[in-house]
């Protein structure tokens, strides 16, 4: 009998040893890596595009132009859903093929796979405005107060019913409408005078090139008599006034690969504030904003600003920029500080001949393999490298003005002021920049009038841009022109223009993110 016992109690052991491990992976899955750290000194590490590797074949949204792979879940309150991933961790870390899980959540903020589809943004943007919120303010303020009213209105929004042919346009439009009302009624923005020229209060030296957007805003919230206080106690805003830009070209020792005197250089900058005024103090400066281009801007300020809502060009969603705080800033090419206008529209559809148009510097990895398959490859498709002007050649508006599709794919960084120009010829956008955070995420909806594709999906790219129908396309469009009014700078800001919406984006963010408990 004790033998068998035994013997019936031998593979009931071994069930217990099975089912321990499950739920050890699932722990691992669940928290990080934490158990696996317990029977190793080596940490788990995921090898680039692992997991897109594991996508299912493309397809095209019929209602909207996103190329979609099924991806892995974000909602945190589905358990199956997590028991299921981790069950599947658990049979490809025994096969080799992927060794790392996602990473363990902090301050109420979602973890990211490889790819952050637009879909999956959304819900991350939805998910940090349920759960994260600026810190309680250390003394209270009538602002306060009105930015808590003025959330409340946007969320009662009355339904806006004038133009149905804006509906597809915008998330939602009778927000987007009654919020933009109450900015333009209620807000206030209060300009330090503090900082040295250049690299502040010198807005004229970045209107043209492709870092404008910063000097093209700060010239007209400097100039704005409308949305400027000089009594700080007032603002619901605290704009700090400098070029990232300017920054590089002035402090950057080239060659020195370092950037720790830019840092410095703008934390000497936060300590000159903080000393002198009690107005960062008050919310730890989460009312604070600051507008900057450059691509190190985001790796610049984020730590003695990254409790400042940060308009960044660079909105790389899996570095640092977080979505709900971080306002994404257009990358716009201006050629003339005079006339920011000049050369705008495009031809109609019957005038575009041309399927697909890039051209532009070998910059990152994307535009190489776009030209490895595509370069000289298609008459349909002119993908070339920087042109070189020449009076026989078309120039770059032209062939913007000229195709249906104009591809912007994303250099060293996420953005490209392909984006802008785009629609500022009129042609569809057609982004190629994984993980990029579209401009006015939070207001327009991208996918009704732009195509996204990820970058492992470059060698599809004509049948992509075939398998959409000319109806579709003519919609898409007709949407671009809809839309183009918002991308577009004025000598004397216009409503609903770039620097408005600019404005509105941070504006939106702060009311949003601000503490209910005050």
């Amino acid at each position: 009998m004790g033998h068998q016992t035994q013997h019936i109690f031998k593979p009931n052991r071994l069930v217990w040893v099975v089912i321990v491990v499950i739920m050890m992976q699932l722990f691992d899955f669940l928290y990080g890596g934490v158990t696996f750290s317990l029977f190793s000194t080596r940490s788990h590490q995921v090898p680039r595009s692992s997991l897109a590797s594991l996508a299912l074949p493309m397809t095209v949204d019929a209602n909207s132009t996103t190329v979609r792979s099924p991806s892995m879940s974000f909602d945190n309150n589905t358990f199956q859903s997590a028991a299921s991933l981790a069950e599947d961790s658990f049979v490809l870390a025994n096969n080799s093929s992927v060794n790392k899980v996602p990473p363990v959540i902090k301050s109420g903020k979602r973890p990211f796979v490889d790819i952050v589809t637009i879909a999956e943004m959304h819900d991350v943007l939805q998910h940090n405005r349920a759960s994260v919120s600026s810190m309680k303010p250390r003394w209270s303020s009538t602002v306060d107060q009105e930015l808590l009213d003025a959330k409340v209105l946007i969320e009662n929004a009355p339904v806006y019913d004038d133009d149905h042919t804006l509906y597809h346009l915008y998330h939602n439009i009778s927000r987007f409408k009654r919020s933009y009302e109450l900015m333009e009624k209620t807000l206030k923005v209060y300009i330090y005078k503090e900082g040295d020229k250049p690299i502040f209060h010198q807005p004229e030296a970045m209107l043209t090139g492709v870092y404008a957007s910063e000097g093209w805003f700060m010239k007209n919230i400097k100039e704005s008599k409308h949305f400027v206080t000089s009594n700080p106690e007032k603002a619901h805003l605290f704009y700090i006034p400098f070029s990232s830009r300017v920054l590089q070209l002035q402090l950057y020792v080239p060659g020195s690969h370092s950037k720790k005197n830019l840092i410095q250089y703008l934390k000497n900058y936060v300590h000159r504030i903080t000393t002198r005024y009690n107005f960062w103090n008050r919310t730890d400066g989460s009312d604070h904003f600051l507008v900057a281009c450059h691509d190190w801007a985001t790796y610049e300020t984020r730590r003695s600003m990254d409790s400042c809502i940060r308009a960044l060009c660079n909105s790389d969603v899996k570095e640092h920029f977080e979505l709900g705080k971080d306002v994404p800033l257009p990358e716009t090419f201006v050629h003339s500080s005079e006339n920011p206008l000049r050369g705008l529209g495009g031809r109609p559809p019957s005038r575009r001949p041309i399927l697909a148009f890039f051209a532009g510097r070998m910059h990152g990895e994307a535009r190489s393999i776009l030209l490895q398959h595509w370069e000289n490859k298609d008459p349909d498709m002119k993908i070339f490298r920087k042109l070189q002007k020449s009076e026989n050649k078309m120039s770059y508006a032209n062939y913007m003005k000229s195709s249906k599709y104009c591809i912007c794919a994303k250099g060293y960084e996420v953005n490209s002021p392909r984006v802008v120009e785009a629609i500022f010829f009129e042609c569809v956008p057609v982004i190629i920049s994984d993980n990029f955070v579209p401009l006015f995420f939070e207001i327009l909806n991208w996918e009704s009038f732009a195509v996204f594709i990820q970058e492992k999906d470059i060698p599809n790219l004509k049948n992509i841009l075939l398998s959409i129908s000319k109806r579709r396309y003519l919609v898409m469009y007709q949407r671009v022109k809809k839309v183009q009014h918002h991308f577009l700078w004025h000598i004397k800001p216009v409503k609903y223009d770039i620097f408005h919406m600019i404005l509105h984006s941070i504006w939106y963010n702060r009311v949003f993110r601000v503490n209910p408990s005050i």
